[in-house]
């Protein structure tokens, strides 16, 4: 398969298609055309909120590469990666490439809490709460929000000072369903897609020790390591696009 210059972004909790921004900018720029959806049930666009399930998230994707030719990049950021799975595995032939950036790359049939128990059982008194001392749940518990404090400390402290106040300020309340998903995957269809792990390893919401635990249950995936915190995409976003446009120039054609 010829290398795709078109790009499917998927945001994580409490994001939205803005969460891309200015990474969008610098890959205009290098010759890419990019696609930054909007999740239901996530706040953004400003709309009466719609189911948040992986079934409307993968709906959603789907009727957006509805409207693309050809294959394209598939690129999930953080709890994005589970949507961006569940897509590779429905539509695997529209798929170039599947890239996680500090994501969710889950085992078939296992949520992310799973993988935080796997690790605090090999690292029994080590610390995996993430951003989830920060969340704020709605009185009926169907909601969580992200505190502005928290968002600054967990997933933006190492991005410019003004660009991390912009994002903390864009956060919106995201239904509960929409982040405790669970993929249904196969090794014949989203096993056939070829995957990359962005990995950074100053990541504060998901660690490295989940970063790899997931790597090492779903192996296969190429990896790229980046000194940088949770929003790579914000914090060294040209970094990011030269280490991405060389390791997908190297998958197999």
């Amino acid at each position: 398969m010829a290398l795709s210059r078109t790009m499917v972004l998927i945001h994580g909790a409490w994001q939205g298609s803005w969460a891309f921004a200015d990474w969008r900018a610098v890959l205009h720029a290098r010759g890419w055309q990019t696609h930054a959806i909007d999740l239901p049930g996530n706040g953004w666009p400003p709309a009466p909120a719609a189911e948040a399930t992986l079934e409307t998230y993968t709906a959603a994707v789907l009727a957006l590469l509805a409207g693309i030719e050809g294959p394209v990049v598939l690129v999930g950021h953080s709890g994005g990666g589970i949507t961006a799975s569940q897509v590779a595995e429905a539509v695997p032939g529209r798929i170039a490439a599947l890239v996680f950036l500090a994501g969710m790359m889950l085992p078939p049939a296992m949520g992310f809490a799973d993988i935080i128990r796997l690790c605090q059982d090999e690292e029994p008194g080590r610390p995996f709460d993430g951003i989830a001392p920060y969340l704020e749940r709605s009185t009926d518990g169907h909601h969580t929000a992200v505190t502005r404090a928290g968002a600054l400390q967990i997933f933006l402290h190492d991005c410019e000072p003004s660009a991390a106040a912009r994002a903390a300020d864009l956060l919106r309340p995201q239904q509960e369903s929409g982040r405790l998903m669970k993929p249904s995957l196969s090794a014949a269809r989203y096993g056939s897609v070829p995957r990359i792990y962005v990995e950074c390893s100053g990541d504060r919401s998901v660690l490295l020790p989940l970063q790899r635990k997931m790597q090492e249950l779903s192996p296969g995936a190429t990896r790229i390591a980046l000194d940088c915190g949770h929003v790579p995409q914000l914090a060294v976003p040209l970094i990011l696009a030269e280490h991405l446009e060389a390791c997908l120039a190297a998958l197999p054609s």
